[in-house]
C-alpha cells in the first residue's frame, strides 16, 4: 500500500512541475500590448469623416482596435496643451503597430490623411509586465 502512495506522490511531483513549467514557457513567448496614440488636428471635417472608415478598417484588418477617441473631447491636466484631437489604438504587441505603420495600407491612405487631419504627434507605447 505503502508503494501505491509513493507512486502517487511522484506522479502528482511530477504533473505539478510540468504544469510550472508550462506556464514559465508561456509567460516568456507572451507579448505585450501597446497603445498608438495620435495627436491630430482636423483639417477637414467633411476629408475626415470620409477617411476615418477607411482608417478603422486598415487597423482592424491589421488586428489593431481602434478605441474611437477621435471626437472625443481631449482636457489639458498638466504640462503644455492638449492636442485638439487623440487617436488612440491597441495592438498585440509593439512590433505589430510599428509594422502596421510602415505598412502599404498604411501609407496607401496618406493622401486623404494629408486632406483630413494634420498629424502633431505619433508614438507608440508598450504597456509593463
Amino acid at each position: 500500500m505503502r508503494t501505491n502512495y509513493k507512486i502517487a506522490m511522484v506522479l502528482l511531483a511530477g504533473v505539478a512541475i510540468g504544469a510550472i513549467a508550462v506556464q514559465g514557457l508561456h509567460a516568456q513567448g507572451a507579448k505585450l500590448k501597446a497603445y498608438a496614440i495620435s495627436e491630430l488636428e482636423t483639417l477637414d471635417t467633411s476629408a475626415q469623416a470620409a477617411y476615418l472608415p477607411a482608417a478603422r478598417k486598415a487597423i482592424e484588418a491589421a488586428n489593431g482596435h481602434t478605441l474611437r477617441t477621435a471626437g472625443g473631447r481631449v482636457v489639458q491636466i498638466d504640462g503644455g496643451p492638449a492636442p485638439r484631437n487623440v487617436g488612440i489604438t491597441e495592438w498585440a504587441s509593439l512590433d505589430e503597430a510599428v509594422t502596421f505603420y510602415k505598412s502599404k495600407a498604411w501609407m496607401d491612405l496618406a493622401p486623404q490623411r494629408d486632406k483630413a487631419t494634420k498629424v502633431i504627434r505619433r508614438y507608440v507605447v508598450e504597456v509593463e509586465k
